[in-house]
């Protein structure tokens, strides 16, 4: 029976993986009822990397050439198996072979938007996507902790893992690398540097190596960028409230021109004109208000009236009650409002 058994043994010459361009990263040549042959080659592809594990232990990794079986390839077998020096006995053996190329074009996104640390505007809540490369870098790490015994295993059993690490590194890079979320939105290289220097070292610990990152959108939830749009007008203006009042003025009159042509009575172009005339007179009254109350001067009657002398205790409540919200919206910061208000304050002793 024993005799029966070793004649029907097969004896491996040669082992070699072509890969069939379908995603695997790792495939275990098939060793049922068969023996590698002593002095047997083994074939190593560009782009490839051999294991082989005897008895659950690794023990030795090959890389791209065509490497002969023997005690001088092989070491660490001969001294697990603890044959002896001739080496001439037929030995069987688990052979893996991991394909090293990269993996590009590899989507990543936020399904929900996240929470990041900015030191201009505080917490922002964000949204990004973009796509990175990866290959396999540590055959023996991939192999313990990844793939393991599995007689093939693809890119698509890893894509979950690797998703689930970006969104877990995303707001670790951009803490560390101290950039404010507006220099991010305006240079997504740095973002994907950011992004990169937080993710590459989580990657190491499978095996891999983190070949290229990119984004390719930043966006803010509709409220937020509202609020960062104001923000944007006020630097327009340099800070300057009349202005900043002007320029909000200018933004609403279109609107305001379309409600009014859309009313019966003022209908059609006389009511646009209606409208823009309104608007217009609105909007130097409040500019004139506002700048008038930051110099020191009363609120505006009208486009005619002229500033009366001093200062009312109730214009400069208003003045400041606007400037708060302001301040809560994030249009000004801390530090502008504080001397806004003692400025004001100052008018009343």
């Amino acid at each position: 029976m024993a005799l029966m058994d070793f004649i029907k043994k097969q004896f491996i010459d040669i082992l070699q993986w072509t890969e069939t361009g379908d995603g695997t990263l790792a495939w275990r040549f098939p060793m049922q009822d068969m023996e590698i042959q002593t002095g047997g080659q083994l074939v190593v592809r560009e782009s490839q990397m051999a294991l082989f594990v005897n008895e659950g232990q690794v023990a030795d990794v090959f890389g791209p050439g065509t490497h002969r079986l023997s005690t001088q390839t092989l070491p660490v077998l001969t001294y697990l198996k603890n044959w002896d020096k001739l080496f001439e006995s037929p030995f069987k053996s688990d052979v893996y072979f991991f394909s090293t190329r990269q993996q590009i074009d590899q989507k990543w996104g936020t399904p929900q938007p996240i929470t990041i640390r900015d030191k201009e505007f505080g917490a922002v809540r964000l949204r990004a996507f973009g796509n990175y490369a990866w290959r396999i870098a540590d055959p023996k790490k991939f192999y313990t902790e990844i793939s393991g015994t599995q007689a093939s295993y693809n890119v698509a059993d890893l894509e979950g893992q690797l998703r689930g690490l970006i969104m877990q590194n995303i707001a670790t890079g951009i803490a560390q690398s101290g950039v404010p979320f507006l220099d991010l939105a305006a240079n997504q290289q740095a973002f994907a540097q950011a992004l990169a220097g937080a993710l590459g070292p989580a990657m190491e610990a499978y095996g891999l190596k983190l070949e290229a990152t990119t984004v390719q959108s930043i966006s803010l939830p509709d409220e937020l960028q509202k609020v960062l749009d104001q923000k944007i007008g006020m630097g327009m203006v340099g800070g300057d409230m009349g202005k900043f009042m002007q320029y909000q003025t200018a933004q609403a009159i279109p609107k305001m021109a379309e409600g009014v042509g859309a009313g019966g009575d003022g209908g059609g172009l006389a009511g646009a004109g209606l409208g823009m005339g309104a608007g217009v007179a609105m909007g130097q009254i409040l500019a004139q208000n506002m700048q008038s109350a930051l110099q020191g001067g009363a609120p505006a009657a009208g486009p005619a009236a002229a500033a009366p002398v001093g200062v009312k205790p109730e214009d400069v409540m208003a003045t400041l009650e606007k400037l708060g919200e302001l301040k809560t919206k994030g249009i000004l910061t801390d530090d502008e409002f504080n001397a806004k208000k003692a400025e004001l304050l100052k008018k009343l002793v």
